[in-house]
Protein backbone atom coordinates (compact mmCIF):
# COMPACT_ATOMS: atom_id res chain seq x y z
CA UNK A 1 0.00 0.00 0.00
CA UNK A 2 1.56 3.29 -1.06
CA UNK A 3 1.27 6.14 1.40
CA UNK A 4 1.10 9.83 0.56
CA UNK A 5 4.64 10.23 1.88
CA UNK A 6 5.94 7.58 -0.51
CA UNK A 7 4.12 9.22 -3.39
CA UNK A 8 5.69 12.52 -2.47
CA UNK A 9 9.17 10.99 -2.33
CA UNK A 10 8.84 9.68 -5.85
CA UNK A 11 7.36 12.82 -7.37
CA UNK A 12 10.54 14.83 -7.92
CA UNK A 13 14.29 14.67 -7.65
CA UNK A 14 15.72 16.12 -4.45
CA UNK A 15 19.21 16.64 -3.14
CA UNK A 16 20.13 13.59 -1.05
CA UNK A 17 21.96 15.86 1.40
CA UNK A 18 18.79 17.79 2.20
CA UNK A 19 17.27 17.44 5.62
CA UNK A 20 13.77 15.91 5.90
CA UNK A 21 12.36 19.36 6.67
CA UNK A 22 14.01 20.88 3.60
CA UNK A 23 12.75 18.05 1.42
CA UNK A 24 9.20 18.54 2.72
CA UNK A 25 9.38 22.30 2.14
CA UNK A 26 10.70 21.86 -1.39
CA UNK A 27 8.03 19.31 -2.16
CA UNK A 28 5.33 21.66 -0.84
CA UNK A 29 6.55 24.47 -3.09
CA UNK A 30 6.56 22.14 -6.11
CA UNK A 31 3.01 21.01 -5.36
CA UNK A 32 1.65 24.52 -4.96
CA UNK A 33 3.32 25.81 -8.15
CA UNK A 34 2.31 22.85 -10.29
CA UNK A 35 5.80 21.38 -10.36
CA UNK A 36 4.56 17.91 -9.48
CA UNK A 37 2.41 17.80 -12.61
CA UNK A 38 4.82 19.29 -15.14
CA UNK A 39 6.46 16.60 -17.19
CA UNK A 40 4.14 13.92 -15.79
CA UNK A 41 1.31 14.34 -18.30
CA UNK A 42 -0.30 11.07 -19.30
CA UNK A 43 -1.12 9.99 -22.86
CA UNK A 44 -4.65 10.59 -24.11
CA UNK A 45 -6.78 7.45 -24.54
CA UNK A 46 -7.59 6.36 -28.08
CA UNK A 47 -11.29 6.94 -27.41
CA UNK A 48 -13.44 8.59 -24.76
CA UNK A 49 -13.61 6.55 -21.56
CA UNK A 50 -17.00 6.78 -19.83
CA UNK A 51 -16.73 5.87 -16.15
CA UNK A 52 -19.75 5.44 -13.89
CA UNK A 53 -18.93 6.34 -10.29
CA UNK A 54 -21.48 4.46 -8.23
CA UNK A 55 -22.04 2.90 -4.83
CA UNK A 56 -25.49 2.80 -3.26
CA UNK A 57 -23.94 3.11 0.18
CA UNK A 58 -23.63 6.77 1.13
CA UNK A 59 -20.58 8.38 2.70
CA UNK A 60 -17.92 6.32 0.92
CA UNK A 61 -16.30 9.25 -0.88
CA UNK A 62 -18.08 8.78 -4.20
CA UNK A 63 -18.58 12.42 -5.15
CA UNK A 64 -15.28 13.43 -3.55
CA UNK A 65 -13.44 10.83 -5.62
CA UNK A 66 -15.27 11.86 -8.79
CA UNK A 67 -14.37 15.53 -8.64
CA UNK A 68 -10.81 15.04 -7.40
CA UNK A 69 -9.84 12.34 -9.90
CA UNK A 70 -11.45 14.40 -12.67
CA UNK A 71 -9.56 17.51 -11.54
CA UNK A 72 -6.29 15.57 -11.32
CA UNK A 73 -6.73 14.23 -14.86
CA UNK A 74 -7.41 17.75 -16.12
CA UNK A 75 -4.18 18.88 -14.46
CA UNK A 76 -2.41 16.01 -16.21
CA UNK A 77 -3.46 17.38 -19.60
CA UNK A 78 -6.69 15.46 -20.23
CA UNK A 79 -10.04 16.82 -21.43
CA UNK A 80 -12.60 15.75 -18.83
CA UNK A 81 -16.38 15.97 -18.46
CA UNK A 82 -18.18 15.44 -15.14
CA UNK A 83 -21.92 14.70 -15.27
CA UNK A 84 -23.62 15.29 -11.92
CA UNK A 85 -26.55 12.88 -11.60
CA UNK A 86 -27.07 13.41 -7.87
CA UNK A 87 -29.97 15.78 -7.04
CA UNK A 88 -27.95 17.08 -4.09
CA UNK A 89 -25.54 18.65 -6.58
CA UNK A 90 -22.45 18.13 -4.44
CA UNK A 91 -20.16 17.58 -7.41
CA UNK A 92 -21.39 20.86 -8.90
CA UNK A 93 -20.65 22.63 -5.62
CA UNK A 94 -17.13 21.21 -5.39
CA UNK A 95 -16.38 22.35 -8.94
CA UNK A 96 -17.81 25.82 -8.27
CA UNK A 97 -20.52 25.60 -10.94
CA UNK A 98 -23.92 27.26 -10.53
CA UNK A 99 -26.65 24.70 -9.94
CA UNK A 100 -29.64 26.67 -8.74
CA UNK A 101 -33.07 26.12 -10.22
CA UNK A 102 -33.27 27.45 -13.77
CA UNK A 103 -29.67 26.61 -14.71
CA UNK A 104 -29.39 24.17 -17.66
CA UNK A 105 -28.68 20.84 -16.02
CA UNK A 106 -28.80 17.06 -16.20
CA UNK A 107 -32.57 17.30 -15.66
CA UNK A 108 -32.97 19.15 -18.96
CA UNK A 109 -30.79 16.59 -20.73
CA UNK A 110 -32.58 13.53 -19.35
CA UNK A 111 -36.20 14.65 -19.16
CA UNK A 112 -36.46 17.47 -21.70
CA UNK A 113 -34.05 15.93 -24.22
CA UNK A 114 -31.64 18.89 -24.41
CA UNK A 115 -28.29 18.29 -26.12
CA UNK A 116 -25.20 17.76 -23.99
CA UNK A 117 -23.55 20.88 -25.42
CA UNK A 118 -26.47 23.02 -24.19
CA UNK A 119 -26.22 22.00 -20.54
CA UNK A 120 -22.48 21.82 -19.81
CA UNK A 121 -20.15 24.56 -18.65
CA UNK A 122 -16.37 24.80 -18.27
CA UNK A 123 -14.88 24.93 -14.78
CA UNK A 124 -13.12 28.27 -14.24
CA UNK A 125 -10.60 26.89 -11.76
CA UNK A 126 -9.48 24.03 -14.00
CA UNK A 127 -9.08 24.51 -17.76
CA UNK A 128 -9.93 21.31 -19.60
CA UNK A 129 -12.66 20.31 -17.14
CA UNK A 130 -16.35 20.65 -18.07
CA UNK A 131 -19.38 20.02 -15.86
CA UNK A 132 -23.05 19.21 -16.40
CA UNK A 133 -24.54 20.43 -13.10
CA UNK A 134 -27.43 18.93 -11.16
CA UNK A 135 -30.26 21.09 -9.85
CA UNK A 136 -33.00 20.32 -7.37
CA UNK A 137 -35.31 19.62 -10.35
CA UNK A 138 -33.47 16.30 -10.72
CA UNK A 139 -35.12 15.09 -7.50
CA UNK A 140 -38.37 14.55 -9.41
CA UNK A 141 -36.74 13.06 -12.47
CA UNK A 142 -37.09 9.49 -11.19
CA UNK A 143 -40.89 9.82 -11.34
CA UNK A 144 -40.97 11.73 -14.63
CA UNK A 145 -38.68 9.25 -16.39
CA UNK A 146 -41.06 6.36 -15.71
CA UNK A 147 -43.49 7.45 -18.42
CA UNK A 148 -40.85 8.33 -21.04
CA UNK A 149 -39.85 6.15 -24.00
CA UNK A 150 -36.52 4.29 -23.52
CA UNK A 151 -36.31 5.73 -20.02
CA UNK A 152 -33.19 3.78 -19.06
CA UNK A 153 -31.13 4.92 -22.08
CA UNK A 154 -31.77 8.68 -22.13
CA UNK A 155 -28.25 9.51 -20.96
CA UNK A 156 -26.67 7.06 -23.38
CA UNK A 157 -28.44 8.71 -26.31
CA UNK A 158 -27.26 12.16 -25.21
CA UNK A 159 -23.64 11.00 -25.02
CA UNK A 160 -23.71 9.15 -28.34
CA UNK A 161 -25.17 12.23 -30.06
CA UNK A 162 -22.34 14.52 -28.95
CA UNK A 163 -19.53 14.84 -31.55
CA UNK A 164 -16.85 15.23 -28.86
CA UNK A 165 -17.41 11.77 -27.45
CA UNK A 166 -15.88 8.92 -29.41
CA UNK A 167 -12.63 7.70 -30.92
CA UNK A 168 -9.74 9.86 -32.06
CA UNK A 169 -10.65 9.11 -35.67
CA UNK A 170 -14.30 10.13 -35.24
CA UNK A 171 -14.15 12.91 -32.65
CA UNK A 172 -10.69 14.36 -33.36
CA UNK A 173 -8.47 16.35 -31.02
CA UNK A 174 -11.40 18.17 -29.42
CA UNK A 175 -12.80 14.93 -28.02
CA UNK A 176 -13.35 14.36 -24.32
CA UNK A 177 -10.82 11.90 -22.95
CA UNK A 178 -12.84 11.01 -19.85
CA UNK A 179 -16.48 11.28 -18.83
CA UNK A 180 -17.24 10.72 -15.14
CA UNK A 181 -20.88 10.18 -14.17
CA UNK A 182 -21.47 10.86 -10.47
CA UNK A 183 -24.48 8.80 -9.36
CA UNK A 184 -26.80 9.27 -6.36
CA UNK A 185 -26.48 6.81 -3.44
CA UNK A 186 -29.30 4.62 -4.71
CA UNK A 187 -30.05 2.14 -7.50
CA UNK A 188 -32.96 3.96 -9.13
CA UNK A 189 -33.55 5.16 -12.68
CA UNK A 190 -30.85 7.83 -12.51
CA UNK A 191 -28.17 5.30 -11.61
CA UNK A 192 -29.61 2.87 -14.16
CA UNK A 193 -29.22 5.53 -16.88
CA UNK A 194 -25.57 5.89 -15.90
CA UNK A 195 -24.96 2.13 -15.97
CA UNK A 196 -26.47 1.86 -19.44
CA UNK A 197 -24.45 4.83 -20.74
CA UNK A 198 -21.10 3.83 -19.26
CA UNK A 199 -18.42 1.39 -20.31
CA UNK A 200 -16.52 1.24 -17.02
CA UNK A 201 -17.52 1.11 -13.36
CA UNK A 202 -15.44 3.17 -10.94
CA UNK A 203 -16.33 2.12 -7.39
CA UNK A 204 -15.00 4.01 -4.33
CA UNK A 205 -15.05 1.84 -1.21
CA UNK A 206 -14.61 3.04 2.33
CA UNK A 207 -12.22 0.79 4.23
CA UNK A 208 -14.93 -0.49 6.61
CA UNK A 209 -16.99 -3.67 6.82
CA UNK A 210 -20.36 -2.19 5.77
CA UNK A 211 -18.77 -1.09 2.50
CA UNK A 212 -18.20 -4.73 1.56
CA UNK A 213 -21.88 -5.54 2.04
CA UNK A 214 -22.88 -2.62 -0.19
CA UNK A 215 -20.38 -3.72 -2.82
CA UNK A 216 -22.01 -7.14 -3.09
CA UNK A 217 -25.43 -5.59 -3.76
CA UNK A 218 -23.97 -3.21 -6.33
CA UNK A 219 -22.25 -6.01 -8.23
CA UNK A 220 -25.54 -7.93 -8.43
CA UNK A 221 -27.13 -4.88 -10.04
CA UNK A 222 -24.22 -4.50 -12.45
CA UNK A 223 -24.61 -8.13 -13.50
CA UNK A 224 -28.32 -7.60 -14.19
CA UNK A 225 -27.55 -4.54 -16.31
CA UNK A 226 -24.91 -6.49 -18.23
CA UNK A 227 -27.37 -9.27 -19.03
CA UNK A 228 -30.24 -7.12 -20.18
CA UNK A 229 -29.11 -3.59 -21.09
CA UNK A 230 -25.35 -3.08 -21.46
CA UNK A 231 -23.17 -6.09 -22.16
CA UNK A 232 -19.99 -3.99 -22.40
CA UNK A 233 -20.16 -2.72 -18.79
CA UNK A 234 -17.21 -3.86 -16.66
CA UNK A 235 -15.88 -3.01 -13.21
CA UNK A 236 -12.51 -1.52 -14.14
CA UNK A 237 -11.53 0.55 -11.10
CA UNK A 238 -11.95 0.21 -7.34
CA UNK A 239 -10.52 2.89 -5.07
CA UNK A 240 -10.11 2.52 -1.31
CA UNK A 241 -11.06 5.77 0.41
CA UNK A 242 -10.79 7.13 3.95
CA UNK A 243 -8.03 4.60 4.56
CA UNK A 244 -6.57 4.66 8.08
CA UNK A 245 -3.30 2.74 8.07
CA UNK A 246 -3.27 2.70 11.89
CA UNK A 247 -6.22 0.32 12.15
CA UNK A 248 -6.27 -3.42 11.58
CA UNK A 249 -9.83 -3.19 10.25
CA UNK A 250 -8.75 -1.00 7.31
CA UNK A 251 -5.90 -3.38 6.49
CA UNK A 252 -8.25 -6.38 6.61
CA UNK A 253 -10.87 -4.74 4.37
CA UNK A 254 -8.16 -3.69 1.89
CA UNK A 255 -6.73 -7.20 1.86
CA UNK A 256 -10.13 -8.78 1.26
CA UNK A 257 -10.98 -6.36 -1.56
CA UNK A 258 -7.61 -6.96 -3.25
CA UNK A 259 -8.00 -10.73 -2.91
CA UNK A 260 -11.38 -10.70 -4.66
CA UNK A 261 -10.75 -8.05 -7.32
CA UNK A 262 -7.00 -8.13 -7.94
CA UNK A 263 -5.73 -5.57 -10.45
CA UNK A 264 -9.06 -3.75 -10.55
CA UNK A 265 -8.14 -2.24 -7.15
CA UNK A 266 -5.84 0.77 -7.46
CA UNK A 267 -2.52 0.48 -5.63
CA UNK A 268 -3.06 3.95 -4.21
CA UNK A 269 -5.48 4.36 -1.31
CA UNK A 270 -6.83 7.75 -0.26
CA UNK A 271 -6.22 8.47 3.44
CA UNK A 272 -8.56 10.30 5.77
CA UNK A 273 -7.83 13.98 5.27
CA UNK A 274 -9.32 17.12 6.77
CA UNK A 275 -8.20 19.07 3.69
CA UNK A 276 -10.28 16.85 1.41
CA UNK A 277 -13.36 17.54 3.55
CA UNK A 278 -12.69 21.29 3.76
CA UNK A 279 -12.22 21.91 0.03
CA UNK A 280 -15.92 21.81 -1.07
CA UNK A 281 -16.84 24.55 1.42
CA UNK A 282 -14.57 26.84 -0.61
CA UNK A 283 -16.05 25.67 -3.92
CA UNK A 284 -12.88 23.79 -4.82
CA UNK A 285 -11.43 20.34 -5.15
CA UNK A 286 -8.53 19.45 -2.89
CA UNK A 287 -6.34 19.52 -6.01
CA UNK A 288 -6.56 23.32 -6.07
CA UNK A 289 -7.39 23.96 -2.40
CA UNK A 290 -4.28 22.28 -1.00
CA UNK A 291 -2.28 20.49 -3.71
CA UNK A 292 0.48 19.58 -1.23
CA UNK A 293 -1.87 17.70 1.12
CA UNK A 294 -1.86 13.93 1.51
CA UNK A 295 -5.33 13.70 -0.04
CA UNK A 296 -4.36 15.69 -3.14
CA UNK A 297 -1.21 13.64 -3.67
CA UNK A 298 -3.16 10.41 -3.38
CA UNK A 299 -5.86 11.49 -5.83
CA UNK A 300 -3.19 12.67 -8.28
CA UNK A 301 -1.50 9.27 -8.15
CA UNK A 302 -4.85 7.47 -8.43
CA UNK A 303 -5.65 9.49 -11.55
CA UNK A 304 -2.29 8.56 -13.06
CA UNK A 305 -2.97 4.89 -12.35
CA UNK A 306 -6.35 5.07 -14.08
CA UNK A 307 -4.83 6.77 -17.11
CA UNK A 308 -1.78 4.54 -17.43
CA UNK A 309 -3.74 1.32 -16.91
CA UNK A 310 -5.93 2.22 -19.86
CA UNK A 311 -9.42 1.16 -20.78
CA UNK A 312 -10.41 -2.51 -20.38
CA UNK A 313 -10.43 -4.57 -23.56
Amino acid sequence: MRTAAQIADGSAEFDDASTPLARAAQHSVLARTGGLVKGREVPRPAATRVLVVANQKGGVGKTTSTVNVAAALAQLGQRVLVIDLDPQGNASTALSVDHHRGVPSTYDMLVEGDALADVMTECEELPGLWVVPATIDLAGAEIELVSLVARESRLQRALVADPRIGSAADAGEDRFDYVFIDCPPSLGLLTLNALVAGREMFIPIQAEYYALEGLGQLLETVEMVRKHLNQSLVVSTILLTMYDARTRLAANVASEVRTHFGDEVLKTAVPRSVRVSEAPSYGQTVMTYDPASAGALSYLEAAREIALKGAPR
